[in-house]
């Protein structure tokens, strides 16, 4: 949904680095899918025009994907995607692995330790901080949590509190930067832009 071409660069730079051999193929066809190793979907773009394209088939097979162990990775939209619903898109309806919703941060706070508004979008580099430790790939990170580029107006609120991985502080909000269960997992921020922090995440999922 927008960004493709830069996360298929990433990934082949990190599979180079951690000497994977890999075969990198844009193509959300249900088959295709299907006939996959690992999965990334990345996005920039609205949560409305990704359901949209869920429904039409893709998003059952990301679904049995997910249920056959394969290794998924979403990257800012394909974290929300993930959830029930998004205050971006009302009605519409995401892949509903996870229940909770995607919440957009409020526009107009002030962030008291500087007294001026917190930006919405969130754009920049944040630190991350680790909410456990192994957490699959993003246990590359748990000796020392990096900075990472966010770039996004919205983030995951899951029910259950477990699901989250890793958050970052913008202004007063604490933002969910990354789940994790399993087979799966999502960034809000984005690995292709977080230069060798992100290449590093890249490379664990690529070897895990």
């Amino acid at each position: 949904m927008g960004n493709l071409r830069s996360v298929e660069r990433a990934v082949e730079q990190a599979a180079a680095d951690a000497r994977v051999e890999v075969s990198v193929h844009i193509d959300a066809r249900p088959e295709a899918v299907a006939s996959s190793d690992r999965v990334i979907v990345p996005g920039q773009g609205a949560f409305r025009a990704l359901c949209e394209r869920l429904a039409a088939g893709v998003g059952q097979a990301l679904r049995e994907h997910i249920a056959s162990g394969k290794p998924y990775l979403g990257i800012c939209l394909g974290l929300q995607a993930l959830f029930e619903s998004s205050d971006e898109a009302p009605g519409a309806t995401g892949l509903g692995l996870y229940a909770g919703a995607v919440r957009r941060l409020p526009d107009g706070t002030i962030d008291v330790a500087t007294g001026t508004p917190v930006k919405v979008p969130h754009m920049g580099w944040n630190r991350i901080t680790l909410c456990r430790r192994g957490a699959g790939p993003l246990a590359i990170y748990d000796d020392a949590p990096p900075f990472v580029y966010f770039v996004h107006s919205y983030h995951a609120v899951p029910d259950d509190p477990s699901l989250v991985a890793a958050t970052a502080d913008h202004g007063p909000y604490r933002i969910t930067a990354a789940i994790q269960r399993e087979n799966v997992t999502a960034t809000q921020f984005h690995p292709e832009k977080s230069q060798a922090a992100g290449l590093a995440l890249l490379g664990a999922f690529l070897r895990g």
